[in-house]
């Protein structure tokens, strides 16, 4: 109902006498068709939100869903922000030449617009295919051309990353090409390394076999039980071990000073003195 009314308004206000003059009326229909557009892109922010909560039931993975709904409104708004005002510019256009005419002009203009303005364009298609896929979201920590950084925000253009010396970084969508996500990581690496002397190799490699297992029951971010390897292979005076355990995703750093308290408590039970 409210669309005929809007469609009766204009007509009457089209036929409005000082209207009559070409210029007058064909920049209020210009000024009309922009104020439309505008408000079509803030009322479909909030078709958006739909349409990202209809893909968070899509079966991905619940740990990131709010991050994922975050990025993908911001680039469906962007989306449908271009699409409206493109709109509008066209229209805007027709009333200056007729259909045919104006399907060459967007022709041509188009051609030349992808010559010269190639990587807006790489920019801008990559950003559409940000919305399909799940590469990284906002908030999470990634590398991207070699810099690391939190993602902050996502359109259709730019992602912006923070990095973690508080510097923003603006990188255009079409340079993406390799993304590094530390956020989406199965397991941390909590690898500890120890030094005895020779003569106790042996017996704290049997050590450190034995206790695997326990490790597991004693330290809850252990995943899984340890493996023993010599990094170097070099045997002197001195041996060096590396102890290469998994731990949960993002509780490596804590449980590493854990893992050293545990091992040196039993080194010291067998008598087993690490080296200096």
């Amino acid at each position: 109902m409210l669309c005929p009314i809007i469609i009766d308004s204009m007509s009457d206000l089209m036929n409005l006498e000082f209207l009559q003059i070409p210029w007058l009326k064909q920049l209020i229909l210009i000024i009309l068709f922009y104020i439309l557009a505008w408000v079509t892109s803030f009322a479909f922010r909030r078709i958006a939100r739909w349409i990202v909560k209809g893909e968070s039931k899509s079966g991905r993975d619940q740990k990131t869903s709010p991050e994922r709904r975050k990025t993908l409104q911001s680039l469906w708004s962007n989306a449908i922000s271009f699409l409206s005002f493109g709109v509008a510019t066209l229209a805007s256009l027709s009333l200056f030449v007729d259909l045919d005419t104006l399907v060459w002009v967007v022709g041509l203009f188009s051609a030349a617009f992808g010559l010269g303005a190639r990587p807006l364009i790489s920019d801008y298609l990559t950003g559409i295919g940000f919305i399909f896929e799940d590469s990284f979201a906002v908030g999470e920590k990634v590398e991207i051309l070699d810099r690391e950084g939190v993602v902050e925000a996502i359109n259709l253009r730019n992602t912006w990353m923070r990095s973690p010396s508080g510097e923003l970084f603006m990188i255009p969508n079409g340079e993406i090409r390799v993304i590094r996500n530390f956020s989406r990581g199965k397991f941390s690496t909590a690898n500890i390394t120890i030094r005895i002397a020779s003569e106790d190799l042996g017996k704290a490699l049997d050590l450190l076999v034995g206790l695997k297992i326990e490790a597991v029951d004693s330290l809850p971010n252990l995943l899984e039980p340890w493996q023993v390897i010599s990094n170097e292979g070099i045997i002197g005076q001195q041996a060096e071990l590396t102890i290469i355990a998994k731990a949960r995703f993002g509780k490596a750093a804590e449980m590493r000073p854990r893992l050293l308290a545990f091992v040196q408590e039993r080194m010291k039970d067998t008598e087993i003195e690490l080296a200096a």
